[in-house]
């Protein structure tokens, strides 16, 4: 029996040993093609891949945005505007356009009209703190600013030195350069007093006597005139005579 057992064993590990091998052999060979497919993978040449184009995106103007929000005109609408216009046209051809009444005008509010029409001296208010807001610009372009008092105001609109901007504010017309250009010009380089050559300004009513350089009360004057005057008023100046008479009576 033991005899028996001892060859049956053998027998069986006779018949695995070619098993086992053979799976052992089998293995290298797999690898080896493995190891090839990937040698010739490598050594074939890649497709050329093509760069993807960017797409554009289209951008819509004002108008195509405002044309693509705009709702279709439905039929019906189409059909009341024709026959609308078939009514008017109608009515035009049997009444007459005397007999029509006038297309109504748009009747401003009450501020419209105070804003239309020039504002004036009557027209200023000063404000909470009591006075009028005067603005110009000096020769250079630069804008400045002063508060004056209502009667200040009043007096340099009045005497076209000035405008009405708005109930509380006025402006200056004149830069300095432009005021004396303007004096000069206007009376053509003539002294007001002699008549003769003059390129100085001189005020009628002295500054120190409450005058203001406004167009109304400046004078082209003569040197000589302008030096005499000084601060004198104007029928002062003209009896005591003027330098020119003073000297040809010496």
């Amino acid at each position: 029996m033991q005899a028996k057992r001892e060859t049956a064993a053998s027998s069986a590990e006779e018949l695995a040993s070619p098993a086992s091998a053979a799976p052992a052999a089998a293995e290298p060979t797999q690898m080896q093609a493995a190891a090839e497919a990937e040698a010739a993978a490598s050594a074939a040449p890649s497709p050329a891949v093509a760069p993807k184009k960017k797409r554009r995106r289209r951008r819509r103007g004002k108008k195509g945005a405002a044309s693509a929000h705009v709702a279709p005109i439905p039929p019906a609408a189409h059909g009341q505007n024709a026959a609308l216009a078939a009514a008017r046209s109608v009515q035009a051809a049997l009444v007459p356009e005397e007999a029509l009444p006038p297309p109504r005008k748009h009747h401003p509010s009450a501020k419209t009209d105070d804003t239309a029409r020039a504002l004036g001296v009557r027209d200023l208010r000063p404000t909470r703190q009591g006075f009028i807001r005067m603005r110009g610009k000096t020769d250079n372009g630069r804008k400045w600013y002063q508060e004056v008092d209502l009667e200040l105001a009043e007096t340099l609109v009045r005497e076209q030195a000035a405008v009405v901007v708005n109930r509380s504010t006025i402006r200056r017309i004149y830069s300095n350069k432009e005021f004396r250009r303007l004096i000069l010009n206007r009376d053509n380089y003539t002294c007001h007093f002699c008549g003769e050559y003059g390129d100085t300004i001189d005020h009628l009513l002295p500054r120190a006597k409450g005058g203001h350089t406004t167009p109304l009360n400046c004078v082209c004057a003569c040197n000589a005139c302008n030096q005499s005057k000084a601060d004198r008023d104007l029928d002062e100046f003209i009896v005591r005579g003027r330098p020119r008479e003073t000297e040809a009576v010496e």
